[in-house]
């Protein structure tokens, strides 16, 4: 295994945090459908985006290991720009899923049965499934109503998939990975508000 597939990757915080995205309308941006590949995603309401074969594992989960946790994170960035950076075979870092800030839009970059490298710690790369949402930590108006309840169907759905107890133990932030240096989701997340909606779903 290589490093950055094993251990915590210092340039995670690099890429996606302090990544600079101007503030445009969301009607300016180009359509993200326009650059999509059309193909079968795990999560029905998702558009395949897919991130670059030099970012994940191939494997088959979970036959090959199985799946018992969703990793939340922040991207500490814009939408477009977490897609463009995990289409970089340079930037060795993706997610399963992103979830948009504005609309709750779900792209799916990486499928399930592969791992994605987004915890720093490979056991859980390995065995979880992690979701990015659109945002900084400390910018709590990103985290939007409907971010929340697209996020929550869809980590709801992943625990239906795979028999993961929808409760804390088992849906977890980055910053509770082990050994990672990361804060995210951050203070402003509101746990107690997305674990209803999960349950609720």
């Amino acid at each position: 295994m290589e490093p950055s597939r094993c251990s915590p990757t210092p340039s995670r915080r690099r890429l996606l945090r302090g990544a600079v995205f101007a503030a445009v309308p969301y009607a300016l941006l180009p359509d993200a459908r326009a650059g999509a590949q059309t193909e079968a995603v795990d999560y029905r309401p998702a558009e395949w985006q897919p991130a670059t074969a030099s970012n994940y594992t191939p494997s088959d989960r979970p036959t090959a290991h199985s799946v018992d946790r969703v990793v939340i994170h922040v991207t500490q960035t814009g939408y477009a720009k977490t897609l463009s950076v995990f289409q970089n075979p340079k930037k060795r870092v993706s997610a399963h899923y992103v979830v948009r800030s504005a609309d709750g839009h779900v792209a799916q970059c990486v499928r399930e049965s592969d791992i994605a490298w987004h915890a720093g710690n490979w056991e859980y790369n390995a065995r979880s499934v992690g979701i990015e949402h659109e945002g900084w930590v400390d910018r709590p108006a990103y985290f939007t109503d409907v971010l929340y309840e697209h996020s929550a169907r869809l980590t709801a759905a992943v625990c239906e998939t795979y028999g993961i107890p929808k409760d804390r133990a088992h849906i977890i932030g980055h910053y509770e990975v082990p050994g990672t240096d990361h804060t995210d989701p951050g203070r402003d997340w509101d746990w107690s508000r997305y674990m209803r909606l999960v349950n609720r779903t």
